[in-house]
This record gives structure tokens, sequence and C-alpha cells, in this order.
């Protein structure tokens, strides 16, 4: 029995893959969920959209590791978000450049 237990802990694992490529999100959903005035959507749209083309440039240069902790970070509230997973991304790749 306890054999079979490491398979069963591995199985209850979730499961993420990280793509080539940016990911998807819905922006308008998650500018909807921020709230605020049309003014303030708007703008959630622009800072989205930009942080999403952003990515798309980038995505290859940050590691399969930090992309996959920050793609399950940014998506723990059901929104995900391109900013949010940019400056994840960001930060995580500074880090790793910092002096110790």
């Amino acid at each position: 029995m306890l054999m079979h237990l490491p398979i069963v802990i591995l199985a209850s694992l979730p499961f993420t893959t990280v793509a080539d490529s940016a990911p998807k999100f819905d922006i308008a959903r998650e500018c909807r969920s921020e709230g605020g005035s049309q003014a303030i959507q708007e703008k959630c749209t622009e800072d989205e959209a930009q942080s999403r083309d952003q990515l798309q440039t980038q995505w290859m240069q940050f590691s399969t590791r930090d992309k996959a902790v920050c793609m399950q970070e940014t998506s723990i509230d059901g929104t995900p978000s391109y900013v949010e997973l940019l400056t994840c991304l960001e930060m995580a790749r500074d880090v790793k450049k910092s002096p110790k």
C-alpha cells in the first residue's frame, strides 16, 4: 500500500502547463471585476493591452518555472491580469540578476 503513496500524491497535484506563447486572458472581464467608472475601466483596458503586448514580445526570456509560478499567483482570484503577470515575471527575473 505504501508503495503507491508517491503515485497518489503526484496524481493529486494540480498540473500546470506553460505554453511557448503568452497566455490569453479576458481583458474586459478583468477590468469589469476591478469596478470603477467608465474612465477607470478604459484605463485598465489600455494597461492590460499594453502589458499583453509586452509579454508577447518578452515571453521566451522568462524561465518556465517563473512562468508557472506567476501564472498560478495571478490566477488565484479567477480573473488573471496581464499587468500582474508581467510584474511578477519581471520581479522574478530581476531578483535573479541582482548581486548577492
